[in-house]
This record gives C-alpha cells, structure tokens and sequence, in this order.
C-alpha cells in the first residue's frame, strides 16, 4: 500500500535507474526506504528526529540527504527526470510561474537611510581626551 508522501511503483521504476551505484563494501539501506523518508521529511516539514520508523533511522536518512545535495546528485536526477519528460512531451516550456507571495516588512523598516554610520561628536570626543581612572596609581603620594 502506497502511503501519502511515498513513491509509487511507476515513479520508483524511473528514478531507480538514475540513482547513483551501489559501492562494494558496507551494505546501504534500501534506497527507496531512505528517499521516501527524505520525502516525508521535506513535505511535512518534521524535525529529521520526528522521522517515522518505517524509514529507518534518522540519522541514516539525514546522512544519505546531506551527501548526495552537496555531490549534487539531486540536480542531476531533476535534469535527468525534466530531460525524458521533455523527450516525451510532457513539458511545456511556455508555462511559467512566478511566486507572488507578499512579505511585508515592518513600517519603520521603509525609508531608512543607507550607507556606513559615522561615528557621532562625543565618542570621537572621547577618544581624544586623557584617560582617567581611579584604579591607576599616582604618580606622587602626598607626606
């Protein structure tokens, strides 16, 4: 049974191929598993502990995630997956969409003056004045 954020049969048969090899060595936890998991994880929005256990542990999720966004496997498959849709004709490159969401930013955040700051009169005023301290000892003692 095919649960809410997973992959089905057909979209797992196509992306199966496009996933990168398997090493000798330590075996690995399904990929289909993990991928499903990161799915979740990413549509619910979840902290990576909430992650159910039919996914496996969370730390393997999470490794498996970070590793292949900083080898870039993730662009490839979306390359990979947007090129055979396009050799199909299953895309329509005249459709954009553009975000119109609005975030508005406080009222006193519109108009403020930009640039460096200049340091105000009294702190340059202060820097060029003798230091005085109680805690220094004088240079006289009175008898």
């Amino acid at each position: 049974m095919r649960r809410r954020h997973e992959l089905s049969d057909v979209e797992w048969v196509r992306l199966e191929p496009l996933l990168p090899p398997r090493k000798a060595g330590k075996q690995r936890r399904d990929d289909r598993q993990v991928i499903n998991g990161i799915i979740w994880k990413l549509t619910t929005g979840a902290p990576w502990r909430d992650l159910p256990e039919r996914y496996g542990p969370w730390q393997t999720v999470y490794t498996r995630f970070r590793r292949w966004t900083l080898s870039g496997i993730w662009e490839r498959l979306l390359a990979a997956v947007q090129r055979r849709a396009d050799a199909a004709g299953q895309l329509d490159w005249t459709v954009h969409f553009v975000d119109g969401t609005v975030i508005r930013a406080h009222q006193h955040a519109a108009g403020a003056k930009g640039g460096t700051r200049r340091p105000r009169r009294w702190a340059r005023a202060r820097a060029a004045s003798r230091r005085r301290s109680t805690s220094e000892p004088r240079a006289a003692a009175s008898r």
